[in-house]
């Protein structure tokens, strides 16, 4: 048998957290992909049943038929919940940014399968709520008086923020707070405090953001702070 076939690394198998992932090439033959899967599958013992597995094959194109045989061979013998293919990686791109240099990005690995930490909850805060988040904190609701948001990053609020809100914890001056209806009693980014500020007349989406160590509002259509930014960045 040739060496390269009897390779077992070209089969591997990790965790995840709803089952398993598994790498192979499937231009392999497919009794070897089988027998060398069985052997794997055979070291999870009672935890290959009904479990999620995910076949990572890179490239499947011109490969439907291996694949559709490996998915009907795992359910069949181990009794697998699902079998899914994992999409293929696009190849990078070339991406143009004015005023730079033409660079590769691989747009596969980048901001779009990026972890967040951020808390999403919908429903009006009310007064006595204290809400903290580790980094970013969005709001689907109003934020009344006498409530409290505490964010390692940005608040996004959409609503009327009428309590106090600290993004930014303990010391990114960088995060803002933005609401739709901007009203708070006070506000702080780091450690830069505001209080009494007045809301626009009328009812406009603000944020409020350090600039020269000044907390700052201003109307966020109009500024579009975000705008000037050549390719999508994670905050």
């Amino acid at each position: 048998m040739d060496a390269q076939i009897q390779d077992k690394s070209q089969i591997r198998l990790k965790g995840v957290r709803d089952g398993f992932w598994v790498t192979l090439d499937p231009s392999l033959p497919v009794n070897y992909i089988q027998e060398e899967l069985t052997r794997i599958f055979n070291q999870l013992q009672h935890l290959a049943s009904n479990s999620r597995v995910t076949l990572d094959v890179g490239d499947s194109e011109g490969y439907e038929s291996v694949i559709e045989m490996l998915r009907a061979f795992l359910k069949s013998k181990f009794n697998v919940a699902s079998v899914n293919i994992a999409p293929a990686p696009p190849s990078p791109k070339e991406v143009f940014i004015p005023g730079d240099k033409s660079r590769k990005m691989d747009v596969s690995s980048f901001w779009r399968q990026h972890n967040t930490d951020a808390l999403v909850i919908a429903g009006r805060v009310r007064s006595g709520q204290k809400i903290t988040a580790q980094k970013h904190l969005v709001i689907l609701g109003d934020v009344n008086p006498g409530s409290e948001l505490i964010a390692g990053g940005d608040i996004l609020i959409v609503g009327t923020l009428g309590g106090t809100a600290l993004a930014g914890q303990p010391d990114n001056e960088a995060a803002i707070i933005l609401a739709v209806g901007f009203k708070p009693i006070q506000i702080q980014i780091g450690g830069v405090i505001a209080v009494g500020l007045s809301a626009a007349p009328k009812h406009t989406i603000e944020f409020a953001h350090v600039e020269h160590g000044d907390i700052v509002v201003e109307d966020y259509i109009k500024t579009n702070p975000f705008g000037r930014l050549t390719w999508p960045e994670v905050r």
